[in-house]
């Protein structure tokens, strides 16, 4: 995996463009100026959570003992269950948004940035190849400030593109995110196929 695949693997699980809507909802009763205020903050504790699982996340990997075809083809499981429901989003997900007056931490940076995806797709690429570390660390920066700068624009994004044209970029996304999964899901298989007797 390159830096550039790793860096658009996690911009494309962390699905800005398909959080827009659900930010928007959340931020429903906080006043428009104070908005980015909070979408920044948000951000940076999302960002704080995924460090840590980047370089904590094989640790635990190595206590529970499993190995890397196991991670590799669960972590394509995982993609491609996250990428169905890009591609077919459950019904009234947005009607179970609870609008407090201000979110702290639930749900903007967890789950919609840091989510169980994105800290799932960090610790496979870490636990891949942990000497990139660097790279690795350089790909979730991409990924963060990119999707970053989506949310913050996230009103002016969405009466731009619309509803149609979010949900079209979003199941887009989840194409391309399938195709992403299955090739990990071969990885995995072929990686526990080299290590039987033959």
């Amino acid at each position: 995996m390159t830096l550039l695949s790793a860096a658009l693997l996690l911009f494309l699980v962390m699905d800005p463009l398909g959080n827009i809507p659900l930010y928007l909802t959340a931020l429903k009763n906080v006043p428009a100026e104070r908005r980015w205020k909070v979408i920044a903050r948000e951000l940076l504790i999302a960002l704080l959570i995924m460090v840590a699982f980047l370089f904590g996340g094989q640790y635990f990997l190595s206590a529970l003992q499993i190995s890397e075809p196991a991670l590799t083809a669960t972590g394509g499981v995982v993609l491609f269950l996250i990428a169905i429901k890009m591609i077919f989003p459950p019904i009234g997900a947005e009607a179970n948004i609870q609008n407090h007056d201000e979110p702290f931490i639930v749900p903007l940076a967890i789950p919609y940035v840091a989510g169980p995806s994105s800290l799932a797709t960090l610790i496979l690429i870490m636990n891949s190849e942990p000497t990139r570390w660097p790279e690795w660390l350089a790909a979730l920066l991409a990924a963060w400030f990119v999707t970053g700068v989506i949310l913050l624009a996230a009103s002016p994004l969405a009466k731009l593109l619309r509803n149609r044209g979010l949900i079209a970029i979003e199941r887009l996304m989840g194409m391309i995110l399938v195709a992403l999964a299955i090739q990990m899901l071969m990885n995995g298989i072929a990686q526990f196929l080299a290590t039987l007797p033959s």
